[in-house]
């Protein structure tokens, strides 16, 4: 097990003990998370919970964060939560709480790693041990959305050069002071050249300092299907926000259950442990749920605070309550376990092991004395930066390109020339393909020469001004605008057909 996370944790007491700032949750969580308190008490850790409750009461109670101030203080305060999972409710105006605690503490990283329970959970990859490494704040987990026409809504997808940089050079690290050999990263640069290109040559480029850890760079499409039916091949893999979301899941799947795996969602003042699993209401109550998740992940908090030798000590009587056959319903097996039981009698099968070690398992044994991880600070680059063109987005109801581009050149008007117009991605203009469907989004581009190579002339912004003036005046509705820039003359922004 892998559990080492922190950078440099930063900690306040409260009666000579750390305090921590619990999170009961929604569903399953009240029940879980009184399991793991339980196990934790039993063991003497050295924490002080300070509850806050958060979640699906605290929305329906007029507050859209899910969370109370008094909650947001604790939090800041403390450095570090143990939150059991949260039901965020359907529909408009309810953001995902768990994306608001990352991105409003800068938790950049979120580190969960998997090993395979065999023989006692059943999985078809007995030598899985994989460690996902997730950006924690970008992406298209922002969550900026628009619904720009009748038929077209869109998502963007923020990829930055500091968010990169801090999340690869921590897989790096994490593989490093875990003695793990390998990192994979994981990407879909072929097709987004600009945002994953970004996050690749990244990869690249610091993995150019870490000469003694195997690096490979895999499609993410091929590499969920590898984690699926080989995982055994990969070490620690570190992707974007939502590919990783995607493929964590996975692992924990093919590794016999989700229930069983928990995370670190680490950042440079605070860090919150959680289970990788959702609040699971239609089993709420009825203490079948399995609290194994929140446990690892309450170890992985030890491991964070310095609590190295009680973390290992749960860890290995969790280990052992699994060996004898002591299972929960969602990984129990006729013939394989020995006794089918509920949250609360896991919890204490756990705590009447502590002290003991597993038989089969590896026993755990966390390293006294550890670096933290150090993240240097984040050096801005200059970069020339050129206004080469504009992208106008337009909500028309039309269907014919010719005639909307007979429009934009009359009201371009030698301004500035229409190179290109797309539908869904598709160019409709200068050529189109025949039988292609038209929505009422266009993305129109508009250069100062349409004959220009790679190194694209530049326009003054006031070019950009007057156009809109004119598509405005031309009855032409324009819903959104992207500048077209060069960045020490490497286009930024991607090409249509035939550019």
């Amino acid at each position: 097990m892998s559990f080492y996370t922190n950078i440099t944790p930063q900690i306040k007491y409260m009666d000579n003990k750390i305090a921590v700032t619990i999170a009961r949750g929604d569903g399953i969580g009240p029940e879980i998370m009184d399991a793991v308190l339980l196990i934790l008490e039993k063991a003497n850790v050295n924490i002080q919970p300070e509850f806050i409750e958060i979640g699906e009461k605290v929305y329906r109670q007029g507050f859209s964060s899910g969370m109370k101030p008094e909650a947001w203080e604790s939090i800041q305060r403390n450095k570090v939560i143990l939150k059991a999972p949260i039901t965020t409710p359907q529909g408009g105006g309810y953001k995902s709480l768990n994306v608001t605690i990352r991105t409003a503490f800068g938790l950049f990283a979120n580190v969960r790693p998997t090993k395979a329970m065999h023989p006692f959970v059943k999985t078809h990859f007995p030598n899985l041990d994989v460690v996902i490494v997730r950006e924690n704040e970008e992406d298209l987990y922002t969550g900026i959305e628009y619904r720009q026409t009748a038929e077209v809504t869109q998502a963007l997808k923020l990829i930055s050069v500091p968010g990169t940089e801090r999340i690869v050079r921590y897989a790096f690290e994490y593989a490093r002071t875990n003695g793990r050999k390998k990192v994979t990263c994981m990407v879909k640069d072929n097709i987004m050249k600009i945002t994953d290109g970004l996050f690749a040559n990244i990869f690249r480029e610091v993995g150019k300092e870490y000469p003694q850890i195997v690096q490979e760079i895999k499609i993410i499409d091929i590499g969920a299907a590898l984690l699926a039916e080989r995982p055994e091949t990969f070490d620690v893999v570190v992707t974007t926000n939502l590919y990783g979301d995607i493929i964590s899941d996975i692992v924990a799947q093919v590794s016999g259950s989700v229930g069983m795996g928990g995370s670190a969602n680490i950042g440079e003042t605070v860090s919150m442990f959680e289970a990788i699993h959702g609040s699971a209401p239609d089993i709420a109550g009825k203490n079948i749920a399995n609290p194994s998740g929140l446990l690892n992940a309450a170890i992985m908090m030890l491991v964070h605070l310095g609590q190295q030798t009680v973390a290992a000590t749960i860890a290995n009587a969790w280990l052992r309550t699994i060996e004898d056959g002591i299972h929960t319903g969602d990984i129990y097996k006729e013939g394989q376990s020995v006794r089918k039981v509920g949250t609360k009698e896991f919890a204490e099968a756990v705590v009447q092991r502590l002290g003991q070690l597993p038989a089969q398992f590896t026993c755990v044994v966390f390293p006294e004395v550890t670096t933290p991880i150090q993240i240097p600070p984040y050096k801005r680059k200059v970069a020339e930066k050129k206004l080469v063109g504009v992208d106008l987005f337009l909500d028309w109801p039309g269907s014919n390109p010719t005639e909307l581009s007979d429009k934009l050149n009359a009201a371009a008007d030698g301004l500035l020339t229409l190179k290109m117009i797309t539908n869904r991605g598709v160019m409709v203009y200068p050529e189109m393909m025949n039988d292609i469907f038209c929505t009422d989004h266009w993305r129109c581009r508009f250069v100062k020469e349409s004959n220009t190579s790679k190194t694209e002339a530049t326009i003054p912004y006031a070019q950009v001004i007057m156009l809109l003036i004119r598509i405005e005046a031309a009855g032409l509705e324009t819903i959104k605008t992207e500048n077209l820039y060069t960045f020490n003359g490497e286009l930024g922004f991607s090409l249509g057909q035939g550019e």
